[in-house]
């Protein structure tokens, strides 16, 4: 078939390979555009851009669809259908209904649960066990299109977001595929999402990252693995003197009881209810490291209270 393909971010990366090795004519990419980044505020590519061109794919940058123009082009490139993994950009009717088999969405969540921006650090926050990578057909409601293929993916009790955004871009990948291959045979079925367990899962707000460790040990521990290792769940501490943040990026359980915020022993610290202990940490301006490493620095912490 010839498709489109639209995606931004290293998620959208295998998807596109997958595709491309399945023999599917990409007539075009559509991506974010490049950003300024880094010191030098040099402006880089996203990954599925340096992907395509990699692939000789042509390139599409627009800002958004709001210009006819743009809208126009994309209908003139006769698509039998536009893959999007992860793009950024609201799509508009006439951009969804212009390729003849509509637009396919690669979604990270059990939908109709975790419909939105951050799928799988929600997911991992609100303590569930399992999700979901979803190949749906885009409509113009917010991930409301009808499923038709998806993959269950246990998520389990210790496993940051980074290590199921990981697993869900393979997963997704060979899901798309085989989505794809029944579309080109016409036998790619839908099916309506339920009215019951919609939930949202909103964009991560920075004002989410600190650690409040009133809460139960439980909610303390997926709040870090939901948000490791971006944008990192942190705390503050005193260390020589000064208060330092620190993110913590791996966490356990922990037994163990005491005031919020209090270390009980090396990096175990007491919740509103039990204790976790943080197994991986990134002390501010420096690299992720064990949390052994970080007590050989910090030295005996037991009895100080986090913030």
């Amino acid at each position: 078939m010839k498709l489109v393909f639209m995606g931004t971010p290293d998620f959208a990366v295998p998807t596109l390979t997958e595709i491309v090795m399945r023999g599917h004519e990409v007539i075009a990419c559509y991506t974010r555009a490049p950003k300024p980044a880094g010191r030098g505020q040099a402006e880089r590519k996203s990954p599925v851009q340096s992907a395509a061109e990699e692939f000789g794919i042509p390139v599409f940058t627009p800002k958004n669809f709001r210009d006819p123009a743009d809208v126009a082009t994309f209908a003139a490139l006769g698509a039998d259908v536009a893959v999007v993994v992860a793009y950024g950009l609201l799509l508009p009717p006439a951009v969804l209904e212009a390729p003849e088999k509509g637009c396919l969405n690669l979604h990270g969540s059990l939908l109709p649960r975790w419909r939105g921006a951050a799928p799988i650090q929600r997911a991992i926050m609100a303590g569930d066990r399992q999700t979901a990578v979803s190949v749906m057909k885009m409509e113009e409601g917010l991930d409301t299109g009808p499923v038709s293929l998806l993959d269950i993916i246990p998520i389990g009790p210790d496993m940051t977001a980074g290590e199921l955004h990981d697993q869900m871009m393979r997963t997704g990948a060979d899901l798309m595929g085989r989505a794809l291959s029944a579309l080109d045979r016409d036998a790619l079925e839908f099916t309506p999402q339920p009215e019951d367990g919609v939930t949202y899962a909103k964009k991560i707000e920075k004002s989410e990252s600190r650690i409040d460790f009133s809460r139960p040990a439980a909610d303390v521990h997926n709040h870090i693995r939901g948000l490791s290792p971006f944008p990192g769940a942190w705390f503050e501490i005193e260390l020589g003197g000064k208060p330092v943040r620190v993110k913590a990026l791996r966490s356990t359980l922990a037994q163990g009881s005491g005031t919020p915020g209090t270390l009980i022993e090396g990096l175990t610290i007491a919740c509103g209810d039990g204790a976790v202990r943080l197994t991986q940490v990134q002390r501010e301006g420096k690299g992720p490291m064990d949390a052994d490493a970080f007590l050989r620095g910090a030295g005996d912490l037991t009895g100080k209270v986090v913030a």
